[in-house]
């Protein structure tokens, strides 16, 4: 009996701890603003609404055990999906979201307004929201942009690793000759901007240039987003925020969310994930005589050697990094989770679809955090740009 005491004695902490942190994420309004599965389910032909583990990332049963309360799914196509191509794409996928929340009534709601999501949340229903990834899919129509807001989009990221007609890319701005020559916005793209400010459609700069990211920051009257984005510091990928971004976001207002992306966050990744493709070389090259889409070799051969792959991910710390680097930066209103599953290869480890959220709750809670601080973190941030937005 005296042992059992003194295990129990010992053992209490962990159990408290665990119990706090659990409490704290189910009483939190979490947030993820970057989920990629519409296009995914037209990829893999799925539907949200299925039960879907080992085949994506995300779906309607584990976003519940993950304990997410507000989901901007990301409405995506790349830049070959640009006139008489991008809207429609966008549509299709808005038109799936709809479908499947029609079909779930009572557990997810689409969310156009801040009084829609607090309805969601007070039902226990998961609120559905919209972000389009890439101007061009508004095919340089300002009408197109008016529809997609009446639709439900509530963020627009200006570019793509493509640019527009009127913003240049972060990828064609340091990789890439800008397609029309000028770096940054066009008198078209104020326009559009200033559009979505009077739309209440917040601007998100993910992905956009450095030259695009200053116009775009001293035109808008709102505060922005970047939706999923990580620290060039910690991590100097050509699309991660550099720290007088990070300032200037913060000065606005804005909020950074957090990509889960192993590439984004680890700088030692891309060396191993090269490593990784070099030893299936001939498997590879195969793959590409029958698909030359560079993201279906690296998805087939992800899947086919998951032991591997799970040795090119980072530790959850990493993560953890990139969002202390911000806080001590700026602060902790200007930090948030925008995990893009359902678009990326690799994560970080334990975070191996959206059941992982409660883990990044335990992780702060751990490092000291305030509940305030971490409600903050996981949704609250994002709430106060999104009131902060709205027309209504």
């Amino acid at each position: 009996m005296y042992k059992l005491r003194l295990l129990f004695i010992f053992l209490l902490p962990a159990v408290l701890s665990a119990q706090s942190y659990k409490k704290l994420h189910q009483r939190a309004v979490v947030v993820d603003t970057h989920n990629d599965f519409p296009n995914q389910s037209i990829e893999k032909n799925v539907s949200f609404d299925q039960h879907l583990k080992g085949i994506t990332h995300s779906d309607l049963k584990r976003m519940k055990e993950g304990g997410v309360d507000v989901q901007v799914f990301s409405i995506w196509s790349d830049g070959t999906f640009e006139a008489g191509k991008g809207f429609a794409r966008a549509n299709r996928q808005i038109d799936s979201l709809y479908a499947w929340t029609n079909r779930n009534p009572s557990a997810m709601m689409i969310t156009k307004t801040v009084a829609d999501l607090k309805k969601a949340v007070r039902q226990k229903k998961l609120a559905v929201m919209m972000g389009v990834e890439g101007g061009h899919m508004i095919e340089d129509s300002l009408s197109y942009l008016d529809r997609l807001f009446e639709r439900g989009v509530r963020y627009m990221t200006l570019t793509w690793n493509n640019s527009t007609s009127w913003a240049s890319s972060a990828q064609d701005e340091t990789r890439n000759a800008v397609p029309n020559g000028k770096k940054g916005l066009t008198a078209f793209g104020a326009q559009i901007v200033k559009r979505m400010n009077e739309l209440g459609m917040i601007v998100d700069l993910s992905h956009v240039g450095e030259q695009t990211f200053w116009d775009a920051i001293n035109i808008t009257s709102k505060p922005v987003i970047t939706s999923h984005s990580c620290v060039h510091q910690l991590c100097p990928v050509f699309r991660n925020l550099k720290d007088d971004q990070i300032k200037a976001i913060a000065k606005n207002g804005g909020v950074i969310h957090l990509n889960f992306f192993s590439g984004f966050l680890d700088s030692t990744f891309s060396k191993r994930n090269t490593a990784f493709l070099l030893a299936h070389k001939q498997e590879r090259d195969s793959l590409k005589a029958i698909n030359p889409e560079p993201h279906f070799t690296e998805e087939y051969l992800f899947a086919k050697y998951p032991e591997e792959v799970k040795s090119l991910r980072p530790p959850l710390t990493l993560l953890l990094d990139h969002l202390d680097y911000i806080v001590k930066l700026v602060g902790v209103d200007h930090v948030g989770l925008g995990s893009d599953f359902d678009g990326i290869s690799s994560a970080p480890q334990q975070l191996d679809d959206v059941t992982g959220f409660p883990l990044i709750t335990k992780a702060l809670y751990e490092k000291g955090y305030s509940k305030k601080d971490i409600g903050k973190i996981l949704g609250n941030n994002f709430l106060r740009v999104f009131r902060a937005n709205s027309s209504k």
